[in-house]
């Protein structure tokens, strides 16, 4: 049964019909033809073809079920979704993020896959990433795609300074990162550019490594906000690296990763953590002779745990034809598939199959190093937590922000994020 979401947007039904172009429910042509909707958020070239291609291959080898392609945007996708679910309007096939189901499966607008999931596929993808679209043990998504954090380094920088290289089996802890980048500080360049636009996900994640949590469950299912030490030994270092060490530029702290990769080319920042799917700019558009090198993310009490919320596909709950849509998944996710589809977006496959596959294993653009770290990802902290969206952006990112540049102290960021956070979350648990 279908419950209210709270939204951030008061007037996002008003928009409902500007939204909705394109996001049907399935069709049946009088011929008894199907016709499903597909919502992608593929954006990279290499990303889009795959999809487009795979979404061909399909339709040609099924006449009587035939997929199109809609083409969604991640920077609208929520709200778009939600007045698509509203207006009963919305595509079958729903491209997203695992840290944005919560309020869509509980509120009952996707459909639980548990009794239509191929066993090949439910084995196939490891029950860690089956967690991150599991909500009150009904799954409502597909985990497909992944991408772990890593620090991207200027290889010429790092071998100069003599640091130790970290690999996965080595990693560097949170403390000797912090070491590292003020050694790798010298005129005119700092250790390490955090771009932390959005600080929320990059911060929690990582903490994983410490031991943060920050949301915490109780008995009667509710969850509530808990700082602990774990959750401030990432936020620390980094508004040490800014405020203390001088080894972190505080001009990067509202950048996109994009934004820093020019001063990275030249020599700037000797370090950037980004997404693994990064590799791709790099490639395109580093200068010829210009060295890089992808390292692991620092590691903590916890090892290289890193919290990350996958690709996911999902099914909308009003699609009359959830079978054929699930059938369609499971084509798009076959191993050889899955692989077309990381490689066209720079990630990691969820699925076990196609990480095995030898070209997702090279040294080249350093494929190895993030095929490494996929047995340490977890579902992130935020996955299961209802109005984490709102959470986000009126508490935590702005409480991160001025922290990160020396606004406020730890205190103070403890207290909006417990406080503030539990009042945001309480509305949703009622």
């Amino acid at each position: 049964m279908r419950t209210a979401i709270p939204t951030r947007f008061a007037a996002v039904a008003a928009v409902c019909a500007l939204l909705l172009t394109g996001c049907s429910d399935g069709d049946k042509e009088a011929d008894g033809r199907i016709t499903l909707r597909f919502q992608s958020l593929a954006w990279q070239k290499e990303s889009v073809d795959a999809n487009k291609e795979l979404v061909d291959e399909w339709n040609a080898a099924h006449p009587d079920v035939r997929v199109e392609y809609v083409q969604g945007s991640w920077d609208s996708v929520h709200d778009q979704l939600l007045t698509s679910f509203e207006g009963r309007e919305a595509p079958d096939i729903i491209h997203d993020a695992s840290d944005d189901l919560a309020d869509f499966a509980y509120g009952g607008y996707l459909a639980d896959l548990r009794k239509l999931l191929p066993a090949g596929l439910k084995g196939d993808i490891p029950q860690r990433s089956w967690r991150t679209t599991t909500f009150d043990k009904g799954i409502y998504g597909v985990p497909f795609l992944q991408e772990p954090r890593v620090l991207i380094a200027n290889e010429k920088l790092l071998k100069a300074s003599g640091v130790r290289i970290p690999t996965a089996e080595k990693p560097w802890s949170w403390q000797e990162f912090r070491q590292v980048a003020k050694k790798l500080t010298g005129k005119g360049r700092f250790g390490v550019a955090w771009p932390l636009k959005e600080p929320v996900s990059a911060t929690l994640n990582l903490g994983l490594s410490a031991g943060g949590e920050l949301f915490h469950r109780g008995d009667d299912g509710k969850v509530k906000v808990r700082f602990t030490d774990g959750d401030a030994v990432v936020p620390q270092t980094v508004h040490d690296q800014v405020n203390t060490d001088g080894s972190a530029s505080s001009s990067t702290l509202g950048m996109g990763g994009s934004d820093t990769l020019p001063g990275f080319f030249g020599g700037k920042y000797a370090m950037v953590p980004l997404g693994f799917s990064f590799r791709q700019q790099i490639v395109q558009q580093a200068p010829d002779g210009f060295d890089w090198k992808v390292l692991p993310a620092p590691a903590g009490s916890e090892g290289l745990t890193q919290g990350v919320s996958p690709q996911t596909l999902s099914v909308a709950e009003d699609s009359p034809y959830k079978k054929e849509a699930v059938e369609f998944i499971d084509f798009l996710l076959q191993p050889a598939n899955m692989v077309r589809l990381a490689k066209g977006d720079w990630m990691l496959p969820t699925g076990g199959r196609a990480l095995k596959d030898p070209s997702l294993r090279t040294e080249k653009d350093d494929w190895a190093t993030g095929t490494a770290l996929a047995e340490h990802l977890r579902s992130a902290p935020a996955q299961s937590v209802r109005g984490y969206p709102e959470w986000k952006d009126k508490v935590a990112t702005p409480a991160y922000q001025e922290y990160y540049s020396g606004a406020i102290d730890r205190d103070e960021l403890e207290n909006r994020l417990v406080k503030d956070g539990d009042l945001v979350l309480a509305r949703y648990q009622r």
